[in-house]
């Protein structure tokens, strides 16, 4: 029973990083039609950041929470600055597009090899976080645990972004139908580079939140981009309720399929995404065909 417990906390934990890293995704894609292909990119650089600012690699020692916020400050920047310089000059260019986000990636991946070395840096958990919390006989990691309640705050508060605020209705506006919404005077240019930076902080978010559990090292963003592909193909695109339920799936997918079945865990993982590919090509809750 301890067994199947802890592996579902596990799942959940999963689940709720590729969430933060997935809803970004999704709403790029959902906005701007563009398969981000540096999302993991930003995910290993939030992680890379976090390592740098709380291991102090540079003399300079944050709080865990400063660098974070830091490190997502970062990564928006370089979001913006990706889209504003690189893809907005590529607008309808699907295959350019793909192939400079391709690009860019590797570039990024390049740099991080080159000015973090090929050796995994451990990042300490928050002291806040730190032990664990026992039930019963069960004890779990509050860390995990902390990570469930900022995975569902950030949720709750993305929910609140996108239905309650008027910038959140000229975002699903763009996402519905990006001509008119310029009929009607809404800048899909701006949202374009709004919607890119705040997927981009919630990127690198999940990697310096993430690297306590996963480490960070080279190949990461090759590790995490599939998983968050997949999500946004089950859970749909421009759809925050399709990201946080294709996270979740996908997250018990995952770890039950590593923990009991290793030899086949890439064939479970990914049957699930060629089945709604089959059968409902714009995912559980798209509300379109891309």
């Amino acid at each position: 029973m301890s067994f199947w417990l802890v592996l579902t906390v596990n799942s959940i934990t999963f689940g709720g990083l590729l969430f933060l890293l997935a809803s970004g995704f999704s709403l790029i894609f959902g906005l701007m039609r563009i398969p981000n292909l540096t999302h993991g990119s930003l995910f290993m650089l939030g992680a890379y950041f976090g390592a740098t600012f709380t291991n102090d690699l540079l003399g300079l020692k944050l709080n865990f929470w400063i660098a974070a916020l830091l490190a997502s400050a970062l990564a928006a920047l370089f979001g913006a600055l990706l889209e504003r310089l690189l893809l907005r000059r590529l607008s309808g260019q699907a295959s350019a597009q793909v192939l400079v986000t391709l690009g860019v990636s590797f570039m990024v991946a390049d740099l991080c090899l080159m000015g973090w070395g090929g050796d995994p840096i451990s990042v300490n958990s928050p002291a806040s976080l730190a032990g664990f919390v026992r039930v019963g006989p069960l004890a779990f990691p509050l860390y995990r645990l902390g990570i469930i309640v900022i995975a569902s705050i950030v949720a709750v508060a993305l929910w609140l972004l996108l239905d309650r605020t008027r910038l959140g209705a000229m975002i699903r506006a763009g996402v519905d139908d990006a001509d008119m919404a310029r009929v009607v005077g809404i800048r899909v240019s701006q949202l374009f580079t709004i919607v890119f930076a705040l997927g981009a902080a919630l990127a690198a978010f999940a990697g310096i939140i993430g690297a306590p559990i996963l480490s960070v090292y080279p190949g990461l963003d090759q590790d995490m981009l599939p998983l968050a592909l997949v999500v946004v193909i089950i859970g749909g695109s421009g759809s925050l309720l399709g990201s946080f339920l294709g996270s979740l799936i996908i997250g018990f997918i995952y770890n039950f399929g590593q923990a009991l079945l290793p030899e086949l865990a890439y064939f479970v993982l990914f049957l699930p995404m060629l089945l709604v590919l089959l059968l409902k090509p714009q995912g559980l809750f798209g509300r379109f065909v891309p």
